[in-house]
């Protein structure tokens, strides 16, 4: 009885299964011959090589995987399943993309965004709707329930029609049946996204798992990687596509109008390259011991003359260093101070939580804009403070230049910095502390212990990894300060460069000089030393830590 209710409904379902077969070979045919003509279509001696290759490359991967996803389903294995269904989502999704890209959907948003404006009072309207349909729930089985939620629907649906309509949907629509007409290949990608939309629905269906006696762990394993697709797919296309394309930008001459000749690391190479050569006398010049063309003198010591072959890198560099080792202190123990303070019990210590924490959450533009007129020499308050001080033990007013000095510069940008990013740290270093157990500190003071004792033998072994942390990230922030030098100082990097960065060092490469393949390897090198000292820092915490597994 039970064979016979099932034998009817056992068919139909692994009737599908030659359906997605022949889908899967029809896309990795596809797929296949995508791969071999995109290398040989007329515009492709203008694209970027590595582009070119890695989407043929990405192409190629994808005719595979569901060439093997039919195979595996001609052979009923589940696994294929699980490759046509992940096949078939990234060529919808990225088909998609493409598609709409092809149709010009994307710029045509602009027309959505003039018109937007006018269908917005609708969407009131629909809220209004909800409020209405949730004021039935006062009202629980009763017939004024009813009446609330149909008002509600009725409502909802009017405005919803209304703002469609001053949005000019229609018209978009038109638009867009216009451009599938004018452009068959996006039309026919669109087709292809939605075909493989439906074969996701059937393989993914209850009945063809059943058909293939597919695993409650292979769905599980499914939906965890379409759940985790968002993230992986934006970490592939705008995190690690980027970054191994600036590393093959970093080996050309990548300059608007000159090509992109493979130069291998010849742009590392200029970057740190530099010559020691020994002075015959210490007031020789550096012409007649190196070549001045090639090197600019950097400094004479000891009887000898270093050159190096960008000396603005060198500058820049020795900037950053100065940078974090003057703004990793000033953010770092006041923040521990500050912290300590915050979680005594003295009242109104939330709020003063939150206001401390408000510079780390504000615009930097905005914040770096507001320090620009504090220090300005003529109106700016902390100048005016300086003045009353001075005033008040009959010194001179000193007028201090803050961002017009090579002197002062960059200890303007490391004040505003340390300022933004105290509040932050302050927020780690309370979470640590509250951490720490109350006993320990009970038992100290029972022991005679005194706050000063408690704090140093207690409180900072315990926030040891708050501490690394702490010091660990804000370390990296300073290696790639930009943009409070970036707003601060004007021109960016003055006076003299003396508040020239590594990251600023490089977007005026590439962005001001257009030289990207040398600013690319300029970016791998500042990569490079932030690694060199997250390392030290992993290492020192492991030696030093307290605790043990």
């Amino acid at each position: 009885m039970a064979s016979t209710a099932l034998t009817p409904t056992a068919a139909p379902v692994r009737n599908w299964i030659p359906v997605i077969i022949l889908w899967q070979v029809l896309i990795g045919i596809g797929l296949a011959v995508a791969a071999l003509s995109l290398p040989a279509q007329p515009d492709a001696a203008a694209w970027n090589p590595i582009l070119l290759w890695g989407a043929s490359l990405l192409l190629a991967a994808g005719a595979i995987a569901s060439l093997y996803a039919a195979f595996a389903l001609w052979r009923r294995r589940s696994v294929g399943r699980v490759a046509a269904v992940l096949v078939d989502y990234l060529v919808a999704v990225l088909g998609g993309l493409l598609g709409l890209h092809l149709l010009g959907v994307f710029l045509g948003l602009n027309a959505l965004a003039n018109t937007f404006g006018a269908g917005l009072p609708w969407l009131l309207v629909v809220f209004l709707g909800y409020l209405i349909n949730a004021a039935g729930d006062r009202f629980d089985g009763t017939q004024r329930e009813v009446l609330f939620r149909r008002a509600g629907d009725l409502v909802m649906a009017a405005g919803f029609i209304a703002f469609l309509f001053f949005i000019d949907t229609l018209g978009g629509l038109v638009w867009l049946a216009g451009r599938l007409a004018a452009e068959p290949l996006a039309t026919g990608i669109l087709v292809v996204v939605i075909g493989c939309a439906l074969i996701i629905r059937l393989a993914w269906g209850r009945p063809v798992a059943e058909a293939l006696r597919a695993s409650h762990m292979q769905d599980e394993l499914l939906s965890g990687y379409i759940f985790l697709s968002p993230n992986l797919l934006g970490f592939l296309l705008f995190f690690a596509g980027p970054l191994i394309l600036s590393l093959y930008i970093s080996t050309t001459t990548n300059v608007p109008g000159g090509g992109d000749a493979f130069v291998g690391l010849d742009n590392y190479i200029r970057v740190v390259e530099f010559t020691v050569q020994p002075l015959a006398a210490p007031e020789q010049p550096a012409r007649e011991v190196f070549d001045v063309s090639r090197y600019s003198e950097s400094f004479r010591a000891f009887g000898y003359v270093v050159g190096v072959r960008s000396p603005r890198f060198w500058v820049a560099l020795r900037n950053t260093l100065q940078f974090v080792l003057l703004a990793v202190p000033l953010s770092v123990i006041p923040a521990l101070v500050l912290a300590t303070v915050l979680n005594s019990k003295l009242p109104g210590m939330s709020i003063y939580r939150a206001i401390y924490f408000i510079p780390s959450i504000a615009a930097v533009v905005g914040i770096a804009l507001v320090w620009r007129w504090m220090y300005d020499s003529t109106i700016g308050w902390i100048n005016y403070f300086v003045t009353l001080g001075t005033q008040a033990v009959g010194w001179n007013d000193p007028r201090i230049q803050w961002l017009n000095l090579p002197s002062t510069a960059l200890l303007a940008v490391v004040i505003m910095s340390a300022w933004q990013t105290t509040g932050f740290n302050s927020v780690l270093f309370l979470a640590g502390l509250q951490n720490v157990p109350g006993e320990l500190y009970e038992a100290a003071t029972v022991d005679g212990a005194g706050t000063v004792a408690k704090f140093f033998r207690i409180t900072l072994p315990l926030l040891a990894p708050t501490t690394f942390f702490v010091v660990s990230t804000t370390i990296i922030q300073a290696l790639q300060v930009f943009e409070q030098v970036y707003i601060l100082t004007n021109p960016p990097g003055s006076p003299a460069d003396s508040t020239l960065t590594l990251v600023l060092y490089l977007y005026q490469e590439g962005f001001n000089l257009f030289d990207f393949g040398f600013a690319s390897a300029v970016a791998w090198v500042l990569f490079a030393v932030i690694f060199a000292f997250t390392l030290v820092q992993f290492q020192r915490n492991r030696q030093s830590s307290v605790y043990e597994n």
